[in-house]
């Protein structure tokens, strides 16, 4: 048997009986055990961890860490202690995610143009979408948040994550109401909440 993790949490109570408890360090991790031989990509096995990530959202903020590492506390031993700082800053927050379409996707650079993947990356960078500014601005304004990351996705959409209170999440989802009835032209996707990732991704 091996355990698949789901996050990193403060407290055993904020996983226990949803999941099992891996102690580590000062945190536990979240998890659930499958057989050594179970393919991580079987689509029960998905629904199972998704269903169990947002029944433990439900009960605490965590530090989701991708899906299909196995529980190692070594291999996760040197972000403990900037989790464990995160969590006790963060405990009352989640993130919600816009992810917004491009009016004019630009054209994805070609690799064989790129002697190093490093300048391919570069490029790709470079050629990310842009969004109407004017629904960039309101998006920001209305959405609100205690801090707000934009991040280009392909060169046909870029996504914010916006650090907002487990309180403030319904007003989040009516923001995203008036964006849809004020900018009608521009399609995009407000999604949450979500356990912490974009905002802990630095230290994963």
């Amino acid at each position: 048997m091996k355990v698949v993790v789901i996050g990193a949490h403060l407290h055993r109570t904020d996983i226990e009986p949803l999941a099992e408890a891996v102690p580590a360090g000062a945190l536990w991790l979240s998890g659930i055990s499958v057989d050594d031989n179970q393919p991580l990509g079987d689509r029960d096995l998905l629904l199972r961890v998704a269903n169990v990530r947002a029944a433990l959202l439900e009960r605490a903020t965590f530090v989701a860490i991708r899906y299909g590492f196995a529980a190692d506390v070594a291999k996760v031993a040197p972000y403990l202690a900037k989790w464990q700082q995160l969590l006790e800053a963060h405990r009352g927050h989640v993130e919600m995610t816009l992810k917004v379409a491009a009016a004019a996707p630009l054209p994805r650079p070609d690799r064989r143009d790129y002697a190093s993947g490093a300048g391919y990356l570069r490029a790709l960078h470079a050629s990310a979408a842009e969004i109407d500014p004017r629904f960039r601005e309101a998006a920001e304004a209305r959405i609100g948040g205690i801090e707000r990351r934009w991040t280009p996705r392909d060169n046909a959409s870029v996504e914010m994550a916006a650090l907002v209170e487990r309180a403030d999440v319904a007003r989040v989802i009516e923001a995203g109401q008036s964006l849809k009835r004020d900018f009608p032209e521009v399609p995009f996707l407000l999604s949450g909440p979500w356990p912490l990732e974009v905002f802990a991704d630095d230290h994963q």
